[in-house]
């Protein structure tokens, strides 16, 4: 699909949980400071119109290109992936389907977990992002606002997010059935980003754990958040290592572009269950060597699944209906700008002809009445362009035709007079 006045086309590009494994999402994982850096780069580059998301699950570039490799090039560049890796996980998706990839996002049908309603907020952060360094258009202007409406359509109209899934909710899921009297178990989390703060929301209204403690970088964070939350408790960030010494239980959502837990962090032959939620892994894979540790990452934890699912699985065909309205709805914006230069210059073509015949006429006609003239040829002119919109739109494939066709009449005409 094409942008207004622009050869360029509309991609979505990117790799997923869908054909990547969390070590290879690592690899593309963009941090904040690098999707800043990227674009400005983009925008140096011409490109106009582009954003960026990198999640847990996914890191995608949505936006307008000559060719989709300038926006893998860009995304390879900011993050720690190749070209030969992306070739081997990559989806990239053109003009329709990267339109419907875009809603399917936004209403939790491509999440990971089923309806996992996070993503919206992910995907506005990102746009914001993209708005703060000028890489936004009209056309992604009205695309995104389109998906956020249907994206809370879906969340308001069918059971598709009904329940509570999510990797944070589903760590939680894995402490209950996998540890016997979790209640009573030292739990440490350590990381107090938004999904640090779901998983100690989720411990105090899932568990009847009083026993969680938090520790953060910035220790302030970590006192506020504890101090709002009953059953909580923070640490200061320095005492970390005699933390984890006395936990039973370690959840690690750090958000760090490198380990941020490591073999100096945990004694020799401490036992230890450790959940990371972090993306990339903020664990050392060298924890994973030791027996007495049990080190789950967020491909294990999203892999649980519960009776929620099975009713958000027949949900799926209300929120597609509900897709189909809002695509559809952009589609008639797409058309109407598309279209909106030819009508206009057709009007324009048929009021010079309007001024002309009424002059023509008002040389020739005493007592002639302009004023009734141009009611009555304002009609016609209105009743043409309506006309013509309307088969512009019922012959959609042919349009380019039309407009060409119209276009020479009227220059034809125009000549002659």
């Amino acid at each position: 699909m094409q942008q207004n006045n622009s050869p360029r086309k509309f991609y979505n590009v990117g790799l997923s949980y869908k054909k990547a494994d969390v070590q290879t999402r690592g690899k593309f994982s963009i941090s904040k400071e690098n999707q800043v850096l990227l674009l400005q780069d983009a925008k140096a580059q011409g490109i106009d119109g582009i954003f960026v998301l990198s999640t847990c699950n996914r890191t995608e570039i949505t936006g307008f290109a000559d060719h989709p490799f300038q926006l893998i090039k860009l995304l390879c560049q900011y993050s720690h992936g190749t070209v030969d890796e992306f070739v081997q996980f990559s989806s990239v998706h053109k003009g329709h389907e990267a339109i419907e990839h875009v809603f399917k996002l936004a209403t939790g049908l491509s999440s990971q977990i089923l309806g996992d309603y996070e993503i919206v907020g992910q995907l506005k952060q990102s746009f914001k992002v993209a708005k703060e360094q000028g890489t936004v258009n009209s056309y992604l202007e009205r695309l995104i606002n389109l998906v956020i409406q249907a994206s809370k359509r879906v969340k308001n109209k069918t059971k598709l997010s009904s329940g509570t899934t999510s990797v944070s909710y589903a760590a939680i899921q894995y402490i209950i059935e996998n540890i016997p009297a979790s209640d009573t178990k030292n739990i440490l989390v350590y990381g107090l980003g938004k999904m640090g703060k779901y998983t100690c929301k989720n411990l105090s209204e899932y568990t009847n754990n009083k026993n969680v403690c938090l520790i953060n970088r910035t220790d302030a964070k970590a006192e506020l958040f504890a101090n709002e939350h009953e059953g909580i408790r923070y640490a200061q960030f320095s005492t970390l290592t005699e933390e984890i010494a006395k936990a039973d239980i370690l959840i690690v959502s750090t958000g760090a572009s490198e380990p941020t837990v490591t073999f100096k962090h945990v004694a020799e032959g401490k036992e230890l269950l450790i959940l990371d939620l972090s993306m990339p892994k903020n664990v050392s894979e060298e924890l994973n060597n030791r027996k007495e540790i049990a080190l789950v990452d967020v491909d294990e934890l999203s892999a649980i699944t519960d009776k929620t699912l099975e009713i958000r699985k027949n949900e799926i065909p209300k929120a597609e209906l509900i897709i189909d309205i809002y695509k559809d709805e952009f589609t008639e914006w797409l058309n109407h700008r598309r279209f909106t230069p030819a009508v206009t210059a057709l009007k324009e073509s048929l009021e010079v002809i309007q001024i002309s015949e009424i002059d023509f006429h008002r040389k020739k006609i005493k007592d002639f009445d302009v004023e009734q003239a141009e009611i009555i040829t304002s009609r016609f002119i209105q009743k043409i362009t309506t006309k013509f919109v309307k088969h512009l739109k019922d012959e959609n494939t042919q349009h380019v035709q039309s407009i060409e066709v119209m276009q020479k009449v009227f220059s034809l005409k125009s000549e002659k007079s």
